[in-house]
């Protein structure tokens, strides 16, 4: 197994630790989780980085990156949406949102269409990950800075969605409904 793969995998066994530490009750318990987090957050951007480089892609990184993705930002949602940081609402839109791409890859896939991830894409989950690490933090002097840019990322999630979807729409053989 590689080293890309072997941080996806990382990510995926760092996710219980995150959880299991937003739900313990000592002192720095959250910034503890928030670390956690934080940590599995740039194994995301640290295995792509590596795979792209040493041509280590893989078809296990390949699903297994997206899937470890998604693991640890629903997590996270959830466990914000839980404590009353964020309401349900969004989390509906964003995870919402994660699941029709799945889905859209897996019908592109199935065709052999690779569907890169667009710079709003990008941009979503750069937004994404700055709000849950600050409102994951409760550090209260920032708090509002985490509020403000989560719905930046709601915004992108929508924006970023609809891009994705007009673009690449052709995949769908919509004449044969």
């Amino acid at each position: 197994m590689n080293l890309p793969n072997k941080l996806t995998l990382i990510r995926i066994l760092m996710v219980p630790f995150f959880v299991i530490l937003m739900y313990l009750d000592f002192s720095n318990s959250r910034l503890a989780a928030t670390l956690v987090f934080s940590i599995a957050s740039f194994t995301d951007f640290l295995d792509g980085y590596l795979a792209r480089k040493n041509n280590l892609v893989t078809n296990f990184g390949k699903f297994a990156d997206p899937l470890a993705d998604k693991i640890l930002v629903c997590a996270a949602l959830i466990l914000l949406t839980e404590i009353g940081s964020i309401p349900g609402w969004a989390v509906i839109i964003i995870i919402a949102r994660e699941f029709a791409v799945t889905g859209f890859r897996i019908i592109a896939a199935s065709e052999n269409i690779t569907i890169a991830a667009s710079n709003l894409g990008k941009f979503k989950t750069i937004t994404q990950l700055i709000s849950m690490i600050i409102l994951l933090s409760d550090i209260s002097s920032i708090y509002i800075l985490g509020i403000i840019i989560f719905y930046i990322s709601v915004f992108f999630t929508i924006l970023s969605g609809i891009d994705y979807f007009a673009k690449n729409i052709h995949v769908l053989d919509l004449k044969n409904l």
